[in-house]
């Protein structure tokens, strides 16, 4: 499946719900999508052939049906975190009167792959948004950067702080996150027979990451997005 990442790493989409754009794009391997869902809005029921995805909620209340039938809906309140695997639908619906703000974790990074079972907006047959639903994604707007290997890069926004940074071993884990969510941007965890435990693209818990990395081996460096309040 061909695409031209460079386009829809540079432009804001928008959605008859609200308003994604690529908020972090890891070498066209791995994207990050901030996602902006209005309230009373939901995103279409569909799920992804290739790719798997994950969630950060970062502020409001999220309220998600996983696979096809409505009584799977669950509520995430920030920091949550949600994962899928390929084929499995899911969709966000936002019933509050505050916008619903969250992270989405691509990987592969490929934006046109992607099912719509239904949709409440009449593209249920229609592939990812193109040209015309974009624009330039305003100077304003939060965009993150891969950070120096010695340091870690902050952000803020709203009530939550995103860190960007990366791990040689145990010891590099630094200060508390408790309660925090994690994005495993690059690199993999194994044991000692080389199998992987955790890799690329997983969204976990902060203290299981630190279980892991203390128990088994890090490949190379892991680059990780951290997510707390």
């Amino acid at each position: 499946m061909q695409i031209n990442s460079n386009f829809f790493t540079k432009n804001l989409f928008q959605k008859p719900w609200g308003e994604e754009y690529v908020i972090f794009n890891y070498k066209n391997k791995i994207a990050v999508t901030f996602l902006k869902i209005k309230p009373d809005q939901k995103t279409s029921l569909h799920c992804h052939s290739i790719k798997k995805t994950g969630f950060i909620i970062l502020s409001g209340e999220a309220n998600v049906q996983i696979g096809i039938y409505k009584k799977n809906t669950f509520k995430y309140k920030p920091v949550s975190r949600l994962v899928f695997r390929p084929g499995l639908f899911h969709r966000i619906s936002n019933k509050s009167r505050q916008n619903l703000y969250a992270l989405e974790f691509e990987n592969p990074y490929i934006k046109k792959d992607l099912v719509r079972l239904s949709d409440e907006y009449g593209r249920s047959k229609k592939s990812y948004e193109g040209k015309k639903y974009s624009n330039p994604i305003p100077k304003n707007y939060l965009k993150l950067k891969i950070p120096n290997k010695k340091k870690v890069n902050k952000y803020k926004f709203k009530n939550t702080e995103i860190y960007l940074k990366y791990l040689k071993n145990s010891k590099d884990l630094g200060r508390s996150f408790s309660k925090a969510s994690v994005a495993i941007i690059d690199g993999k965890v194994c044991d000692k027979n080389n199998q992987v435990v955790i890799q690329s693209g997983e969204v976990i818990k902060y203290e299981t990451l630190a279980i892991l990395v203390r128990k088994f081996l890090i490949k190379k460096k892991l680059l990780i997005m951290i997510v707390k309040k």
